[in-house]
């Protein structure tokens, strides 16, 4: 009996400890994953701000020569104000409160660590869009200015509709997992907005018809393509906003998903350039393996191997036919073709969520068993993004050509921006193109 009553305390001291050491392993392997995802994001954030580098090479070598220097001052700027208005207002118009789920607001210099370094790189990833699609013919102060408002207002606050948590569209059911609307499309359509009220390039349309100007160094741009691809690693990967066990899963799954989609872009506008033109066209398959990174980015934590594949190869297609009726139909000059590459290609990736997107193994869209909800949702964030967009962008270019005015003189632009804005040239001496 006295052996009995003494093993019944034993085994239950037993049974505390065997619990204590569980709740012990279980703090410390969620400790670990905290700091992994942590790591994770700043080392994402560091992949999206090398994103710069790539727009900056892209826009340089898809234009003219003689605005090298300003295409470069203009993504250096957008860092710079980027960095600095996000982490002053666009956070707290983000990520703040909210009482109606349209509006937040949390009070100035809000957010810290890797949390507010990752969401920095992508307003000014938004700001950078815009920059190509006016190259060689906008004056460096008004796009300094409008810089500012992108990254303190126009995509901050449309961006906390869905990734703030409790935004209207995220009540909605809307997906945009790293922001093929609330990054690209909201920069695309601002590019395509700024491009119309900026004018074309002198000598673009001559007497009705359209005139080529081709970019003076397309291996530039074709490096610019391959930083950009690899920052979108960073850009889709690093959206998992966290590390370890199931996310690191994920994570690295939507890296995968993310690769698969680019290089199917590519092949796609390769062969539709191809057929079309009946030559493969280096700058339409650049854009058409940007086409398919834009075409993921909403759909890389709901969407398979297969289509992703297919969401990107449908975005290299349309990107080639978008920039041909922009510049030939619409008569709108778009110096790289940014308003396809993130408009047109970001509203394709949104929506291909609700035609054939899944939620774990569940397929939501309308031809894997899903209905017509999730394709409701993601066309309403799709109009949405698109509308205040264009809306704001147009009131505060508006604005700005009225006051100080957007475009250079034709002298100046004749000459080139490098030295009518700053004084100085990219390529100094004499050139022998061979």
């Amino acid at each position: 009996m006295e052996s009995f009553l003494t093993i019944i305390p034993n085994l239950v001291a037993t049974q505390e400890v065997a619990a204590a050491t569980t709740k012990d392993i279980e703090d410390a392997v969620n400790a670990i994953n905290g700091d992994f995802g942590m790591l994770w994001m700043l080392i994402s954030g560091i992949l999206v701000f090398f994103m710069q580098a790539g727009f900056t090479l892209v826009e340089t070598g898809m234009t003219r020569s003689k605005n090298a220097a300003n295409i470069a001052m203009k993504n250096l700027l957008d860092i710079c104000v980027g960095s600095l208005t996000y982490w002053l207002v666009g956070y707290s118009l983000m990520y703040g409160d909210t009482s109606n789920g349209w509006f937040f607001w949390g009070g100035l210099m809000q957010g810290e660590g890797a949390d507010l370094f990752f969401q920095t790189m992508f307003a000014a990833t938004a700001a950078t869009i815009v920059s190509g699609a006016i190259a060689g013919r906008t004056k460096y102060s008004t796009y300094a200015i409008f810089s500012v408002v992108m990254t303190a207002l126009i995509y901050p606050i449309a961006g906390g509709w869905q990734w703030q948590g409790s935004g209207w569209l995220t009540e909605l059911g809307f997906i945009d997992f790293a922001g093929s609307s609330i990054v690209h499309s909201v920069g695309g359509w601002a590019a395509l907005v700024a491009a119309f009220m900026v004018g074309p390039r002198i000598g673009k349309y001559v007497d009705g018809k359209v005139i080529a100007i081709p970019g003076h160094n397309q291996v530039l741009a074709t490096l610019g393509v391959f930083v950009l691809w690899l920052g979108w690693f960073g850009f889709n990967g690093g959206s998992q906003l966290a590390w370890g066990g199931a996310d690191a899963i994920a994570a690295s799954n939507v890296v995968l998903i993310t690769n698969l989609a680019a290089a199917a872009g590519g092949l796609g506008a390769l062969v539709t350039t191809w057929i079309w033109y009946g030559k493969p066209n280096l700058p339409q398959t650049l854009n058409g393996a940007l086409a398919g990174l834009v075409s993921i980015t909403a759909g890389c934590g709901n969407m398979s191997a297969v289509g992703a594949i297919f969401a990107g190869l449908i975005g290299g297609i349309i990107v080639v036919f978008s920039i041909e009726f922009i510049e030939k139909k619409l008569k709108i000059d778009d110096a790289i073709g940014a308003a396809s590459v993130h408009g047109v290609a970001g509203a394709w990736g949104t929506l291909v969520i609700g035609l054939w997107g899944i939620d774990g193994d569940t397929g939501i869209g309308l031809f894997n068993g899903g209905g017509f909800s999730q394709l409701g949702a993601q066309a309403t964030g799709v109009l949405a993004y698109a509308v205040w967009s264009v809306v704001l962008s147009f009131i505060i270019l508006k604005i700005l050509k009225s006051t100080m005015g957007l475009r250079v003189t034709e002298e100046e632009e004749t000459v080139g921006l490098d030295l009518s804005e700053h004084g100085e040239i990219a390529y100094p001496g004499k050139r022998d193109r061979g």
